[in-house]
């Protein structure tokens, strides 16, 4: 009779996971944890010799620039009112599945094309002053005359931006809603390249540890973070990589020409990050391997020393138990040198071995 195999089971670890909420389609429900009391309003509504700014805390003061003869720029910061999400939302008739994507934080980067808007989502990346890096989820509405985008909380990327709009910096002043939507994708892409500069300088101080020998005993944790953020890093770019490929191919009339040739280059810039983040990921998952290796050949020098060791001291073991043996007959201890002549050989058996390891190249 055969005996059974039992099967070993591999008990999964039990992972604290929000309540899966299995909402109708369509259901605008905050699914980030960056609660702001307060919905904040930024709005900036401009044109070649017209600029006007309004801070606000009450929704309805983005209602009515749909008839402006001006490019409006509506910033929202704050996702979990999600009443007042809905009502602008709903005042400028977008689809219940974008206003769900708007507070879904988990949102992959995507486009959609509507008639009268494009909708797009990314993630913007940055390091806090104290180092702390951020993963914001942003979303942006492209309409004929304005543009609006929704984030989590306050601070980002846009300060350049908000500067060339107010002293009417560049062409931005002079184009359409189509350019402030390229420019605000371009300053997040810029950023990026910061965001992949401080991570590689994270790698070189990390290398130069690791080759100076000055490893600390929290650098396997480091690299463990440096690894969970190259992969968040990855899933923000990779994505968005193929948003704006879509962009640049899209026929839709809220876009004029002279744009795509500016998307154009974006896209070319967006390659080169997401090149430079398969590269810097490979060092990082390099890192621990050379850590590894660096531990082992500590190892080995150490079991080099003591092998070395343990082979000079079994020769004089082997004479000293010779010679310890309690025989009756044995003509060496009667000799009235004897004592000294065994000292002498266990020291030139000594130097003999040191002198032969030195020269072998193994001390």
């Amino acid at each position: 009779m055969t005996a059974r195999r039992r099967k070993r089971k591999l008990k999964v670890p039990q992972i604290k996971r929000p309540p899966t909420k299995n909402l109708a389609p369509g259901t605008v429900s905050y699914t980030g944890k960056k609660e702001s009391l307060v919905t904040k309003l930024e709005i900036i509504d401009y044109s070649k010799d017209h600029y006007k700014r309004i801070d606000s805390e009450n929704i309805e003061d983005a209602f009515g620039f749909e008839s402006s003869q001006h490019i409006t720029w509506i910033n929202v910061n704050g996702l979990n009112n999600t009443a007042e999400i809905e009502r602008l939302g709903n005042y400028y008739n977008l689809h219940p599945l974008i206003q769900e994507d708007i507070v879904t934080t988990n949102q992959r980067p995507k486009m959609d094309e509507y008639e009268d808007y494009l909708f797009i989502v990314f993630k913007m990346l940055f390091y806090k002053d104290d180092g702390e890096f951020v993963n914001e989820h942003v979303s942006m509405v492209m309409g004929k005359d304005y543009v609006t985008t929704f984030q989590e909380a306050d601070g980002d990327v846009f300060d350049e931006l908000r500067d060339r709009l107010e002293t009417a910096k560049g062409r931005i002043r002079n184009a359409g809603a189509d350019y402030l939507m390229f420019a605000i994708l371009d300053a997040v892409v810029d950023n990026y390249f910061s965001v992949i500069e401080t991570l590689s300088a994270k790698i070189e101080m990390l290398e130069d540890q690791l080759f100076e020998d000055k490893i600390d005993e929290d650098i396997t944790e480091d690299i463990q973070d440096l690894k969970k953020e190259i992969l968040r890093i990855r899933r923000a770019i990779l994505p968005l990589r193929e948003v704006i490929n879509r962009i640049e191919k899209s026929n839709t009339s809220l876009m004029d020409e002279r744009t795509q040739n500016y998307i154009r280059d974006l896209y070319d810039h967006i390659i080169q990050v997401s090149e430079s983040v398969e590269i810097y990921r490979e060092m990082i998952w390099g890192l621990m391997d050379m850590y590894m290796t660096t531990i082992s050949n500590k190892m080995n020098e150490v079991m080099k020393v003591l092998t070395i060791m343990a082979s000079i001291f079994i020769p004089l073991t082997f004479m000293a138990g010779i010679y310890g043996m309690n025989f009756e007959y044995m003509p060496e201890l009667q000799w009235k040198y004897g004592y000294f002549y065994l000292w002498g050989a266990m020291i030139l058996v000594f130097f003999g071995l040191l002198y032969y390891f030195k020269r072998k190249k193994w001390l």
